[in-house]
């Protein structure tokens, strides 16, 4: 039962999020935590999540537009580790409030309120036609790598804040996605250590339950990834548009409740 959860939410996720650029990790977090505790489920996690995006990149590596990748991905890297760095000093935030729904608590953390409002503010903005028009010059693409590298060290949530940038570069949707997924790599490589470090401190082995779900997980998220390719060509940057705005939309307001975080 609980590898099947795991492979079917993994490959669903990846196929979906291969669209949008983000929200794999946010999608089976919750899967995962479901058989283990919060720790060994974010360290999991956080291997399908960089397992995943190798494959992708073997995949879409050739239609990436590189000079994007590298004015974004280059400042993502330090910002994510001095993200990451200080969400160590401030540990986990207190919840605000809290309610319970078939027989779980959830509430939401201080940080979870902000980026959620905050996702949910760029999903609303994303949906107007005036903003859709408006375009990022150049210049500012390293201003946002260190935002959407900052933030995903801090939080986990690099890929929504990185899709509104790239939204803005006028590249076309596979171009679009490719981009995404190669600068996504080199963030979560610059992350790998504390991955090693996560597996480490929760005791996770090998041989054991959890590595046998990891694997499961991974094989299942490269196959959604795999079939979610073959449709590249079919998409339309207006298609992309509203998936990420619609996973947007969905994971903020999960932040905001507390669902998630």
């Amino acid at each position: 039962m609980d590898i099947a959860v795991i492979m079917v939410v993994a490959a669903l996720a990846s196929a979906l999020t291969l669209y949008s650029g983000f929200g794999l990790g946010t999608l089976l977090l919750p899967a995962f935590a479901l058989f283990f505790p919060p720790p060994v489920a974010v360290a999991a996690t956080g291997v399908v999540h960089l397992l995943n995006n190798l494959f992708k990149g073997t995949l879409l590596r050739r239609r990436a537009d590189w000079p994007t990748v590298l004015k974004f991905g280059i400042p993502a890297v330090p910002a994510a580790v001095v993200g990451a760095w200080l969400l160590a000093l401030l540990g986990d935030t207190p919840r605000l409030f809290a309610w319970e729904a078939f027989g779980r608590s959830f509430g939401p953390t201080g940080a979870g309120v902000v980026i959620g409002m905050l996702m949910i503010l760029f999903a609303i903005f994303e949906l107007q036609r005036w903003f859709q028009k408006l375009s990022a010059p150049a210049g500012l693409m390293p201003v946002g790598g260190l935002i959407t590298g900052f933030f995903g060290g801090l939080t986990g949530q690099q890929g929504a804040f990185r899709s509104i940038f790239l939204l803005r570069a006028g590249l076309p949707p596979e171009k679009f996605i490719a981009t995404g997924v190669m600068i996504a790599v080199l963030v979560d490589l610059s992350r790998l250590g504390t991955y090693a470090a996560s597996f480490t401190a929760t005791g996770l082995e090998p041989a054991g339950r959890e590595a046998t779900l990891v694997l499961a997980g991974t094989l299942a998220a490269f196959m959604g990834a795999y079939v979610a390719t073959r449709h590249l060509d079919k998409m339309t940057i207006t298609e992309v548009r509203y998936a990420v705005a619609g996973l947007m939309l969905l994971i903020g307001a999960a932040l905001v409740t507390g669902v998630l975080g």
